[in-house]
């Protein structure tokens, strides 16, 4: 092959690997625009108009710079999230950690659920057979796919958030009372203070870090991968900021501007609230095309991430290489952490209190996740790629400022202070 030939196929086969590479980073970042991530984003375009818009954007790089630590310990560990624990500090410090995990998940698949089910309640549809169906579909999904199979799925669904892009045009907003807003926080209110942290609470999950280090394992990515993987993240981190901004940015320019005192703890609140200024079409359909994209992918990235973090403290099989009857414990966690949320989700009509929970468990967790993962990353890596300098108080700064602000907003929300 001549040089010029050679040239021509660099940037071909560049992007034909940086494609390949793609995709734990997007997933689990359309998974982190969850359905309580959707509300608490419209609770706050309509509480305080576009005066939280500029956190959107602040978070970008913080959500950037947590997730980018689980995809260089998976890629130069070639260990998900919970093995790398037991083998780092032992089988106790492991059970602490999945424990937390299997707590969020239960409580994540509640809120996705109770989204499926706020939408079919909207459309007249049993929440039963709404939940029922989203079940089933997920179900078949994982039991009859390969990993890369199953993440152009989740991507697929989560594709579905981009829709919100269109509901912020549709709201029509004004550009001056955004600029207005962006200069603007009132720092000193303390129900401006705990949507800040609400906001924050909602960007880290325990499962988003469990899923994307174990995805990263069993997608068998190399350390030649780190870069694309890298911008895999990057893309995601700001994708997902810019779907909350739009939702943001929709309710600001409607609710927020006629009714900022309205109540919107669940879908179809939101959607009722939304309908009076842009109509059935854009406040009910397309919006509910967004929640349910938002609430499948999400599911999928929970119960999976339940799945590989059990199987990595226990020792079981653990990869969705392996068919269902080569390992079947991973399977049967996946099944039974699935239909435990929807089952919940039916049975139990009060999902404001489900959504509230949620929030409020996740806020106080995140001290144990990030602590673990901060840690593996000086402790576990190879000495080549462990945090050190600047950077490694850049990441230790943001982890004590990020899991501060969560527990402020989880032990303010009960004990009302």
């Amino acid at each position: 092959m001549t040089v010029a030939a050679e040239t021509l196929t660099r940037p071909a086969a560049r992007w034909k690997l940086f494609l390949a590479v793609i995709g734990p980073g997007l997933v689990v970042m359309l998974a982190d625009t969850d359905v309580g991530s959707v509300i608490t984003a419209a609770q706050s375009g309509a509480q305080w108009g576009y005066k939280l818009l500029a956190l959107q954007l602040v978070l970008i790089p913080i959500l950037y710079v947590v997730q980018e630590l689980t995809v260089r310990l998976g890629i130069f560990t070639g260990r998900g999230h919970g093995e790398l624990i037991r083998e780092t500090f032992g089988q106790g410090w492991a059970w602490l950690s999945v424990s937390g995990l299997g707590i969020a998940c239960v409580g994540a698949l509640l809120t996705e659920f109770s989204g499926v089910a706020g939408v079919s309640e909207l459309f007249g549809v049993p929440r039963a057979i709404g939940v029922g169906i989203a079940a089933a579909f997920l179900l078949v999904v994982v039991w009859t796919g390969s990993y890369r199979r199953i993440e152009r799925v989740a991507i697929l669904l989560g594709l579905f958030e981009l829709v919100f892009f269109a509901v912020a045009v549709a709201a029509r907003p004004d550009p001056h009372a955004i600029i207005a807003g962006l200069a603007h926080a009132p720092l000193g209110n303390p129900q401006y203070m705990y949507l800040v942290a609400a906001n924050i609470g909602a960007v880290i999950m325990p499962w988003m870090i469990f899923y994307q280090q174990s995805a990263v394992a069993d997608k068998g990515l190399r350390p030649e991968h780190f870069r694309h993987a890298r911008w895999d993240t990057a893309i995601g981190a700001f994708i997902t900021q810019a779907v909350m901004a739009a939702v943001l940015v929709a309710t600001a320019a409607t609710i927020g501007r006629a009714d900022p005192n309205a109540t919107l703890n669940t879908v179809g609140q939101i959607a009722h609230a939304l309908v009076p200024f842009l109509g059935e079409t854009w406040g009910s359909v397309i919006f509910s095309l967004g929640i349910l994209g938002a609430g499948m992918v999400a599911a999928i990235v929970v119960s999976l991430a339940a799945a590989w973090g059990f199987g990595e403290v226990t020792g079981y099989r653990h990869s969705l290489e392996n068919r269902p009857q080569e390992a079947p414990w991973f399977y049967t966690i996946y099944t039974v952490a699935l239909l435990a949320g929807a089952l919940a989700v039916i049975f139990i009509p009060n999902l404001v209190t489900l959504t509230l929970g949620v929030e409020v468990m996740n806020a106080l967790l995140l001290p144990l996740v990030l602590g673990f993962l901060v840690a593996l990353a000086i402790k576990a890596l190879p000495e080549a790629h462990r945090l050190r300098g600047w950077y490694l108080w850049v990441v230790v700064t943001i982890s004590v400022l990020t899991a501060g602000l969560g527990v402020y907003g989880g032990l303010s929300s009960i004990s009302g202070f």
